[in-house]
């Protein structure tokens, strides 16, 4: 009996398990070992193999016994590595831990074709951009061609990259903030900086962008290197000029490989996107865009997609991503007499504050963190407001202050803790914890008005994902 076997299939023959590759004809098989390289590939008849050619076979494990750990380890690592794949067209393909979507592999194969990869990935959100900058690492490190990587990314992205990598692509980063640098560092040779100790990193942008480290960073950063948020780079004010200067200092070794990812890369000013364009090609900053051979040359460069274009195309993604339902403004909802009191008591106090705040630049700033802080906190639930004010109370502003805001950090929306109230502790902030206490207990009612809201979504099926801005809420 004839058995036809697709590209990919498992194969017994000769005694050995093959993986089928594509056959130079019907009634042909081409082989490859399954441990093995496509050098060790070989073509046979079935029809001339004195043992029958037969689908591969692997029994069941016997029943499960006590073992350690790393045993363990290495069966889950072996459930992950899908060999099937083996016979694909990318070498990564097994080290994934997931499934990518045909139009995710477009800037893999974009990549692929060019000689320096030089990329800018302007997806809309939610289309998997740092999903498709991942495939083009992975594949590029499971080739052999790179072996070390930095990404920047703004300072409150940084954990998340590093758990991206790991989940996702089984890669290990470290992360380099301001608060991790110094640990980092301790202990390595004089001639050894942190980015030769740890070839894998996911750094904050805020952190490596000052004078003091950006000239360093240059001379130690890897040949390819991920930059999220990109148009967050190259305005004209001065932490984002402190970006440009980086990244352009960067994008000067034309050896370097650069992959640069936003979802708004044109915002309406032509200079800043001539500076973005810029760092794929210094060239591109001058040129005309009605300009048909600059077009074409920039489209080697640049993959833009929005959701409709993924869902209305021929991709057969059109159940990729839900409906959107959009409302103009906010829901409205009545504060109760017990959180409206708790609102004027902590604005009188950050009034306090401020007023009493000294003539220095860091007290300055540390007070307007501080009021900005816990008035966002106490407007998101009195359970951030609580862990805010406990944060002060129990004296822990200088562990906090690094996850506030990275040094030389220019944006104050990178906060997802409830970052501490940087105040003296007094009787006024005393109260004001026991206050907040008193209302985590009591029924809150902006999560009042959200049940309300959320409840007939629900109940006609959807699956609702809630944000906020802090843990504690």
């Amino acid at each position: 009996m004839t058995v036809n076997f697709a590209p990919g299939d498992l194969v017994r023959a000769r005694g050995r398990e093959w993986v089928a590759l594509p056959a130079p004809r019907e009634g042909i098989l081409a082989l490859r070992p399954l441990s093995g390289s496509e050098n060790d590939m070989v073509i046979l008849d079935p029809g001339l193999e004195m043992m029958p050619v037969e689908a591969a076979r692997f029994d069941l494990p016997d029943d499960a016994s006590p073992t350690v750990q790393s045993k363990a380890a290495l069966l889950a690592d072996a459930l992950r590595l899908t060999l099937r794949r083996g016979a694909g067209p990318f070498r990564s393909a097994a080290q994934l831990a997931f499934e990518p979507r045909t139009y995710q592999l477009v800037p893999l194969l974009m990549a692929l074709r060019l000689p320096v990869v030089r990329l800018l990935i302007a997806d809309d959100v939610g289309i998997g951009k740092t999903i498709e900058a991942g495939l083009i690492l992975r594949e590029l490190m499971d080739r052999g061609e790179v072996d070390a990587f930095s990404v920047l990314c703004p300072p409150h992205l940084v954990e998340q990259w590093v758990l991206e990598l790991k989940n996702r692509f089984g890669i290990d980063a470290v992360a380099v903030t301001s608060g991790t640098a110094a640990r980092l560092e301790r202990g390595l040779p004089l001639a050894q900086t942190l980015f030769d100790a740890y070839p894998y990193t996911v750094v904050s942008l805020d952190y490596i962008k000052a004078d003091r480290r950006r000239e360093g960073f240059a001379r130690a950063c890897p040949d390819f290197v991920i930059v999220d948020e990109a148009h967050a780079c190259v305005g004209t004010h001065k932490g984002k000029q402190q970006r440009f200067e980086l990244l352009s200092g960067l994008a000067r070794d034309p050896d370097r490989r650069m992959v640069m990812l936003t979802a708004t890369p044109h915002s309406g000013d032509e200079q800043a996107f001539a500076r973005l364009l810029s760092l794929i090609d210094p060239s591109f900053a001058s040129m005309d865009f009605e300009d048909a051979r600059f077009r074409e040359r920039l489209a080697r460069h640049l993959v833009q997609r929005r959701r409709i274009d993924i869902t209305s195309g021929e991709w057969g993604e059109e159940r990729a991503f839900p409906r959107k339902d959009e409302m103009e403004g906010g829901l409205p909802y009545r504060l109760s007499k017990d959180h409206l009191a708790f609102q004027e008591a902590v604005l009188d106090y950050c009034f306090g504050v401020v007023f009493k705040a000294g003539t220095g630049q860091r007290e300055r700033r540390l007070a307007f963190w501080g009021t900005l802080a816990l008035m966002r906190c106490v407007g998101s639930s009195p359970a951030a407001a609580l862990s805010a004010l406990r944060n002060r109370a129990s004296n822990e502003s200088e562990r906090l202050e690094p996850q506030i805001y990275d040094e030389d950090g220019d944006d104050e929306d990178a906060v997802d803790i409830e970052p501490s109230a940087n105040f003296d502790a007094d009787p006024a902030l005393l109260a004001l914890v026991q206050h907040a206490e008193e209302l985590v207990a009591k029924p809150d009612p902006k999560l009042s008005a959200l049940i309300d809201v959320l409840t007939p979504l629900i109940k006609k099926g959807a699956n609702p994902v809630v944000f906020c801005r802090y843990l504690a809420t």
